[in-house]
């Protein structure tokens, strides 16, 4: 029997997709990102889910889904769980639930199956260049690349996000090279930066994690907010 490890399920989620949805964190990253606010899910937990067992419960709140609401699977990274993944995006496309895949693109493999399945792909941008990738996640960009190859050929629908660290991405040259990585993917509906914040610094105490970023500020949210304008107009403001 299949199951899979969630940490935890949000629901009422505003943020992570179009209308009111449920969130479901699945344990297990490849990615070792400097900036990561979940270090307890970089592990896969014990298994305690079947697709069947979790769709029961995502059910319960499709009342709140209404004509643009669903589900989004977020994590960790959700592509360590394929099989538990694929099962469970087939049992919600059953009660007809809109699917959103909140991701990095590095998991397992071929992932053209489950893509059948996902109607909209938020796609982390970690960095757009093979040395700053490896630098910021402690895996080569060669996977993510893949992934986007592949939901590209299924001509899939993306939500951009992009966190901004001081002195890595909070920069004109940044910039440029992201506008120019972002001309390979078509179909973005939105493109959304995030300033790195420091919410989840605690965790790593507490886990015993050495942190990297222990000492970075924060990310000054007007500064954020004038790069995200500027950006835009490299990207003519079509999103």
């Amino acid at each position: 029997m299949i199951k899979g490890s969630v940490d935890s399920i949000e629901s009422m989620g505003l943020v992570d997709g179009p209308g009111i949805r449920t969130v479901v964190f699945l344990t297990g990253c490849k990615l070792r990102c400097k900036y990561c606010h979940n270090p307890e899910m970089w592990v896969r937990g014990k298994d305690n889910y079947t697709p069947a067992e979790l769709v029961k419960k995502i059910i319960r709140f499709k009342p709140y889904f209404k004509d643009n609401g669903g589900v989004t699977f977020s994590g960790g990274e959700p592509l360590m769980q394929p099989e538990f993944l694929l099962e469970t995006c087939k049992l919600l496309k059953q009660e007809g639930i809109h699917i959103a895949l909140d991701t990095a693109g590095v998991g397992l493999g071929d992932y053209r199956e489950l893509l059948h399945y996902i109607d909209l792909i938020i796609l982390d941008i970690k960095h757009v260049t093979r040395d700053g990738y490896l630098d910021l996640t402690g895996h080569p960009i060669d996977d993510s690349l893949s992934f986007i190859q592949q939901a590209n050929s299924l001509e899939k629908t993306y939500w951009i996000r992009q966190v901004v660290v001081p002195g890595i991405q909070d920069n004109m040259e940044y910039m440029q090279m992201l506008a120019q990585f972002l001309k390979q993917i078509p179909n973005i509906e939105r493109i959304d930066f995030l300033p790195y914040h420091k919410l989840g610094s605690e965790k790593y105490e507490s886990l015993g994690i050495n942190n990297p970023y222990k000492d970075m500020p924060a990310m000054d949210e007007k500064k954020c907010q004038e790069l995200y304008r500027e950006f835009m107009k490299l990207m003519g403001d079509k999103k």
